[in-house]
């Protein structure tokens, strides 16, 4: 009896830790600029793209940067995608103003955190 209790226990806290895992539209999140040379799961422009824009190519200017969680879309594989706007209503890089994001594979490597 004593293990059917705990498994249910456990099973319960599973439960609501994942289900406070799901994004909503206006959690705020903050970017995080990953030790490699790019993003990979937030969809920022290549740094070739940033160059002939005109921009300078380092991403220090979306490091620490409060975003905004504005659409929220689950994909047919179980993946969630996020576009997500800054919170001061500035464009990312002087010409994005929302970018697309993989919500569980950048939380977990790092690129965006959770405000809370």
């Amino acid at each position: 009896m004593k293990k059917i209790i705990f498994t249910l226990l456990c099973f319960g806290f599973i439960l609501t830790a994942s289900a406070n895992n799901d994004p909503k539209i206006g959690d705020l999140l903050t970017v995080k600029t990953p030790t490699a040379q790019g993003f990979n799961h937030v969809d920022f422009p290549k740094a070739n793209i940033l160059i002939k824009r005109g921009v300078v190519t380092n991403y220090k200017s979306v490091n620490n940067e409060t975003v905004v969680i504005d659409k929220v879309e689950t994909e047919a594989n179980g993946s969630t995608t996020v576009i997500l706007k800054k919170q001061d209503g500035s464009k990312f890089f002087g010409f994005l103003s929302n970018v697309k994001a993989d919500y569980t594979k950048a939380i977990g490597s790092g690129e965006l955190v959770v405000i809370k």
